[in-house]
């Protein structure tokens, strides 16, 4: 059953007439009663009454009808469907990234969005060390990271920099000093967040190696909820600058230097190395790679494969 006979035969049910239906599909009425012969023995009934003067159909015919009403119609939103997503009006982008690491993407989905509103993108929280494997096997489209992964299969592009801070309020004795020392640090109250993370590890191993103590009295689940507690006045912070670079930049919160630390990280996007993307992931990645004009800006990795300090 083709969907072309199922046209021609809606189209003599409609006229009730073959010849009108040959006139109006710009066919030959020979042509319109072959392509109606061919349906009528595909599914084994006549779908006319020949022994009438129009096309008047049978039982089968009026069945057939309805069905075949239903099938071009799901056909029209098929193509419209496939259509919509050639020019960006449906589909959707799957981005898997840390809750660190939610911000550093944030800038480029909304100058994606700007351009392509109706485009369905999702960001889901996926632990670091998970984004690189559910990337290359097709699982996330992109994933946001601040080391390159191992993967073989992915390449990635730098978005920017970020570096390890102290958070403090602005009416904190140190706010208006442009670095603090590790020793410092421990002598507040220290906030941190109580999921195991490369970075937690990395200054516990710190603070550990000067045998200094780290100080943490508060854990909290969330960097919202961090970034609160300290405007708060109940403690300090040590967190990644970019996810709080919107308190910095409207004074709720300080951010001092601790070079002790030295944990300068490049963030970056990572997808997988194939010249075949769905439309809107093509569409995506030319968002990220066009920001990628001018100094500082992003810009496809050659660096070989490291693993995060």
């Amino acid at each position: 059953m083709e969907l072309s006979e199922l046209r021609v035969f809606l189209r003599v049910a409609d006229e009730r007439s073959f010849s009108r239906a040959a006139m109006k599909l710009h066919r030959t009425q020979p042509a319109v009663s072959q392509s109606v012969r061919r349906l009528e023995d595909s599914v084994g009934e006549r779908l006319f009454d020949r022994a009438t003067k129009d096309a008047t159909l049978t039982d089968a015919g009026r069945l057939l009808r309805d069905y075949a009403e239903r099938l071009l119609r799901l056909s029209e939103e098929a193509e419209t469907a496939v259509k919509d997503l050639r020019d960006l009006r449906r589909g959707r982008v799957l981005i898997g990234a840390n809750e660190a690491s939610v911000h550093a993407v944030l800038p480029l989905v909304q100058r994606f969005r700007e351009a392509h509103p109706l485009v369905h993108v999702e960001v889901r929280r996926v632990p670091a060390r998970q984004i690189g494997a559910e990337v290359a096997q097709g699982s996330l489209d992109f994933g946001v990271l601040t080391f390159q992964p191992a993967e073989p299969r992915l390449d990635s592009i730098v978005l920017g920099q970020d570096e390890l801070v102290m958070l403090v309020p602005p009416s904190h004795p140190l706010a208006q000093t442009r670095e603090v020392t590790l020793s410092e640090c421990a002598r507040q109250a220290v906030i941190a967040h109580n999921s195991p993370s490369h970075v937690r590890e990395h200054v516990l191993r710190l603070f550990e190696q000067q045998h200094i103590p780290a100080n943490i009295l508060v854990s909290l689940p969330t960097l919202e909820g961090i970034k609160r507690a300290v405007a708060m006045q109940m403690g300090v912070a040590l967190l990644p600058r970019r996810c709080a670079e919107s308190e910095i930049s409207r004074g709720e919160l300080v951010a001092l230097s601790v070079p002790e630390i030295r944990l300068r990280r490049q963030v970056r996007l990572v997808f997988r190395k194939t010249s075949e993307r769905s439309h809107t992931t093509a569409a995506f990645l030319a968002t990220v790679e066009g920001n990628a004009d001018g100094p500082g800006r992003s810009k496809r990795s050659k660096t070989p494969p490291r693993k995060e300090a």
